[in-house]
């Protein structure tokens, strides 16, 4: 007997080798194995599929050991695992890697997965006892709570940290009982998953549009797999999609609700277990990895989490009973993995996931992407609007202000326009809150010479390195390298540094100089760098601490605050002004949903747009609250230009540290290609940003018609990348896909 395994490395396709006689009648796929690779590695692989047909021309290794008596990756897993590296053109073994825990894919034979353990104490039997408390009466009174407590919960034993939380507890007390040997300790494993959560409520009751909203997702399932629920900010799309877990939870099916980023995740986490309690299970990479691996197998149990709450990494997970996947803002780039390999869109990846599983997937939104919109007016995806706010709050008044012609005038003297700093005086006054988005972070994107205009770049990188004050650094957003600012200009030796444009440590600066009595708080890459300070920063929020919110695109992603009433967009012109196709669209959507952070329970909101071109048409259609004229003015002109969704685009990345080589590489390659896919061929070119980490960076444009077989593209790719292999002068240049997301 032969095993097909995937190893966890960057390899294309899988390896064989040979089950020993003793291993045949407990092995199957999906278990793990450990197996020789190289001259001395070990690694944990994956068992895709067993057979009897030697492999011809090369000795087989045997494999060394079975991990497991269970398959630890299911089936339909390894289907996905198949399409992911099918479609998105990476490899097997960089799949494996992102999908499981690292604990369980250990390597050179290590120690992987470790289990808490926890000190528990029993009573020891009276016929053992060495002694009773006799007339120390505080031992007899703690004696009884455990004897108390361990009736209550039906258990032999409590662990120290449950001893600590009784009412008679002291550690003197404690001790004396086990010097008695009345109590006596043993070692017990321990889950590190949380326990017992008990749910404090029903789903809310839904407003009238709310339920004609759900009626029609449940009527559109009935002949569509994918259904979108285009819901303006603040409509109450949560509500609806608890009111669909309940209801497959009732048909003992799974719920995976997906998010775009781990943030979000604090804030719905609270409301969720107040409905499901610890049906709940919370997985993202920022979890303590062999928590992760706990989650992982409890997926493998016959008690699974009926429910999980998660970012990209939680598609991986071994759903037995998948009924119903929730993508949550879909349109947000978050769910792109870029770094490292396997380079999937989580959204897309999660409609293949719902499709392999029989479930049903439900996108939702109030700015789609002009994708998933387009497929849902062409019929592929059923449509669901929901235009009305929860309690019928009006939307937010969004007003533009021109800070051209402000400046000009002599009137903008600061960051926030007179407009601006009037709406947030008054708002501190009613005891109401403020939101301020400014999506670059640091002091200032720029530092430049007033005599000879030299300005810091990375040495690393072909970019401008930002001013953090607090820091007293320059910093490289790309590779976080840093140096000091330098005392004077080391070019001419003569002019003064000063600082152009502001990020959001300057607002913030500013902002507490304008309104000092004003608690401020801000939420960026620099303020938040963990769950614990993200989920302070939000607390303090909610609870009135903080008063004015400054902070980058993170504010802007499905956060629920009842007391905000002006929300101020600062250079709202930098949101639009990216070399890409996409660059409006996203501009919208986040400007959007920053507006929708505003007047979100009984009072309507204001929204001040701070831009330097206020003819923008992309404006237009903010102010007036128009998605659909917005998505028909970008559909026509992706028609027009034959870009998604009438094309598929495929990014070709290559990298070398010799720039010479990363050129003739690039230009090698796309000749390779044109040969086969012609005129489909674009490039190769130099992106805005062409060297980070010192690495040179070239790119080939795959424009594809939709009618164009995956699998040929894929064949003709995969066969011009072997070809370009074939010369020794590239083969160390680092080359890799992005498909679709261009």
């Amino acid at each position: 007997m032969y095993a097909d395994v995937i190893l966890p490395l960057p390899l294309s396709g899988t390896y064989t080798y040979a089950v020993p006689d003793e291993m045949q009648s407990r092995i199957g796929r999906g278990f793990r194995v450990t197996v020789p690779f190289g001259r001395r590695k070990y690694y944990t692989a994956i068992v895709t599929k067993l057979h009897r047909q030697p492999p011809g021309n090369f000795t087989v290794k045997e494999i060394r050991s079975l991990t497991d008596s269970a398959p630890v990756v299911t089936g339909q897993q390894l289907d996905l695992w198949e399409w992911i590296s099918f479609y998105y053109l990476s490899s097997p073994g960089d799949v494996f890697k992102a999908a499981l825990p690292a604990p369980m894919t250990p390597a050179d034979l290590q120690p992987g997965f470790i289990p808490k353990s926890e000190t528990h104490l029993r009573i020891t039997p009276a016929s053992t006892a060495a002694a009773t408390p006799g007339r120390a009466r505080k031992q007899q009174v703690l004696l009884d709570e455990i004897a108390h407590f361990l009736n209550e919960t039906g258990r032999e034993s409590i662990s120290r940290k449950e001893i600590k939380e009784l009412r008679s507890y002291s550690p003197a007390v404690l001790n004396g009982l086990l010097q008695k040997k009345i109590l006596h300790t043993h070692t017990v494993e321990a889950s590190r998953l949380r326990r017992e959560i008990t749910p404090i409520r029903h789903p809310f009751p839904l407003s009238e549009e709310q339920q004609k909203a759900l009626d029609a997702v449940r009527n559109s399932f009935s002949d569509r797999q994918t259904v979108l629920l285009h819901g303006v900010t603040s409509s109450g799309k949560t509500e609806i999609y608890i009111h669909l877990i309940r209801q497959h939870l009732s048909e003992g099916k799974q719920t995976l609700y997906l998010l775009p980023e781990i943030a979000l995740t604090t804030q719905l986490t609270q409301r969720l277990q107040a409905v499901f309690g610890d049906r709940i299970g919370i997985y993202h990479s920022g979890i303590d990895e062999h928590e992760r691996t706990e989650i992982w197998l409890k997926m493998l149990s016959e008690t699974p989490y009926e429910i999980i709450l998660g970012v990209r990494s939680s598609l991986f997970l071994p759903f037995r009973r998948l009924g119903l996947v929730i993508v949550d803002e879909e349109h947000e780039t978050a769910y792109r993995q870029s770094e490292p390999s396997p380079r999937y869109h989580a959204r897309d990846t999660a409609l293949m996931l719902a499709r392999i599983s029989g479930a049903k997937t439900l996108l939702g939104s109030a700015t789609p992407s002009v994708e998933s919109y387009y497929n849902a007016r062409a019929g592929k995806y059923g449509l669901v609007t929901l235009n009305e706010r929860f309690g019928k709050i009006a939307p937010p008044l969004i007003r533009l202000e021109n800070t051209r012609e402000l400046r000009l005038r002599k009137k903008m003297k600061t960051a926030l326009s007179p407009a601006l700093t009037e709406e947030i005086s008054q708002a501190l006054e009613n005891g109401e809150q403020v939101i301020l988005f400014r999506n670059r972070r640091g002091f200032a994107p720029v530092i430049e010479c007033t005599a000879c205009a030299w300005t810091p770049k990375c040495k690393h990188c072909d970019v401008t390195l930002t001013w953090h004050k607090k820091a007293h650094k320059l910093i490289c957003h790309h590779c976080s390298a840093t140096i000091p600012l330098p005392a004077e200009c080391p070019c001419c030796r003569g002019g003064e540094l000063k600082s152009l444009g502001a990020g959001t440590e300057q607002l913030e600066e500013e902002v507490s100089r304008l309104f000092p009595g004003a608690e401020t708080g801000r939420m960026d890459g620099d303020t938040v760098r963990s769950r614990d300070s993200y989920g302070r920063l939000i607390g303090d929020f909610q609870e009135n601490r903080i008063r004015i919110l400054i902070g980058t695109q993170m504010i802007s992603k499905g956060l629920d605050f009842g007391n905000v009433r002006v929300v101020g967009i600062i250079a709202a012109d930098s949101l639009l002004n990216y070399p890409d196709f996409r660059s409006h669209e996203r501009g919208f959507q986040l400007i959007t949903q920053a507006a929708g952070r505003a007047g979100r329970r009984d009072r309507q909101g204001t929204v001040i747009i701070q831009t330097a071109d206020p003819e923008q048409p992309v404006y237009r259609f903010v102010t007036r609250n128009d998605y659909a004229g917005f998505y028909h003015s970008q559909i026509a002109e992706r028609e027009l230009f034959n870009y998604p969704p009438f094309t598929r685009l495929i990014s070709i990345v290559l990298k070398h540290k010799d720039e010479q080589i990363a050129e003739a590489g690039a230009a090698s390659l796309a000749q390779l290609l044109k040969q086969s896919l012609g005129s489909r061929v674009l490039g190769p070119g130099k992106p805005v940003i062409s060297r980070i980490r010192q690495q040179n960076i070239r790119e080939i444009l795959l424009k594809i018609e939709n009618q164009f077989s995956p699998a040929r593209a894929r064949e003709l790719i995969k066969s011009a990348e072997s070809r370009f292999r074939e010369n020794n002068r590239f083969k160390q240049v680092l080359l890799y896909y992005n498909v679709d997301w261009v």
